[in-house]
C-alpha cells in the first residue's frame, strides 16, 4: 500500500480548534471508508501547553456529540513536518501565514479548514472559542463538522487522481 495521505490541522495552542478538528476529521474519513488511506494529526503554532490534554470545554463539546478527545496531547507544529504532509488545514488566516512562512520549498498544500465549509461564505476563520463559553465551543465544533464533509470529498478526489 502507498503511504497514507497525511493531514495536519493547525491552530494556536493545540488545545481547542485543532484537536477538535483532528478528531472530527478522523471520524469523517473513517466513516467514508478512508481510515486506512488518510492520517489526521494536529498541532499548535505556540508551545504554551505542550504535553497537556485538550481544553476541558473542547472535550465536553466533543463528548456531547459522541466524540472522544481524551487521548489528545498538545504538540507544536514543526517546519520539518511539511516534507511528510500532503495537506495542512489552518484554523485562521494568522495560522495560514505562519505555516506558509515555514513552508519555503515544501510541496505540502496549506489551506484554511473552512474553505471546505459550504456555509463559510467570506468568513473563512474558524471561530476561536477559547475566551468564550461552552456555546462557543459547540459552534466551533459545528463549523468543523460542516467543513469535514467537504474535506473528505476533496481528499477522496486527490487520492483518485
Amino acid at each position: 500500500m502507498e503511504s497514507p495521505y497525511r493531514i495536519c490541522v493547525v491552530c494556536s495552542g493545540n488545545i481547542c480548534r485543532s484537536p477538535m478538528a483532528q478528531i472530527v476529521l478522523a471520524r469523517a474519513f473513517a466513516d467514508a471508508g478512508l481510515a486506512d488511506n488518510v492520517e489526521v494529526s494536529s498541532a499548535g503554532t505556540g508551545g504554551w501547553h505542550l504535553g497537556s490534554g485538550a481544553d476541558d470545554r473542547a472535550l465536553a463539546a466533543l463528548a456531547g456529540t459522541g466524540y472522544d478527545g481524551s487521548g489528545h496531547r498538545v504538540r507544536r507544529f514543526e517546519a520539518d513536518w511539511l516534507e511528510d504532509l500532503d495537506l495542512v488545514l489552518c484554523a485562521d488566516a494568522g495560522h495560514l501565514r505562519e505555516v506558509r512562512a515555514m513552508a519555503q520549498g515544501s510541496d505540502a498544500e496549506i489551506r484554511l479548514l473552512r474553505e471546505f465549509d459550504p456555509h463559510a461564505r467570506d468568513d473563512l476563520d474558524l471561530a476561536d472559542p477559547y475566551y468564550g463559553d461552552q456555546s462557543d465551543f459547540e459552534e466551533c465544533l459545528r463549523q468543523i463538522e460542516r467543513a469535514g464533509a467537504g474535506a473528505v470529498d476533496y481528499v477522496r478526489a486527490e487520492l483518485a487522481s
